[in-house]
């Protein structure tokens, strides 16, 4: 699978899952954690960390 498959899956499992919060919002978390492993060599763990990241995010909202 690959990294935007995975990460579109991502978004639509939180917005199944965080229903009360915006879709822009997570969209715009999910651009925030992208970015911080932008430069990262190694991508197939990026979907996963990416996700801890918005859930820990979202959860302090």
């Amino acid at each position: 699978m690959s990294e935007q498959v995975a990460l579109t899956q991502l978004e639509d499992r939180l917005s199944s899952v965080y229903v009360d919060i915006p879709t822009d919002r997570i969209q715009s978390a999910m651009r925030s954690a992208q970015a911080q492993f932008e430069n990262s060599k190694i991508r197939d763990f990026v979907p996963l960390l990416v996700e801890r990241r918005v859930r820990a995010e979202l959860a302090n909202t």
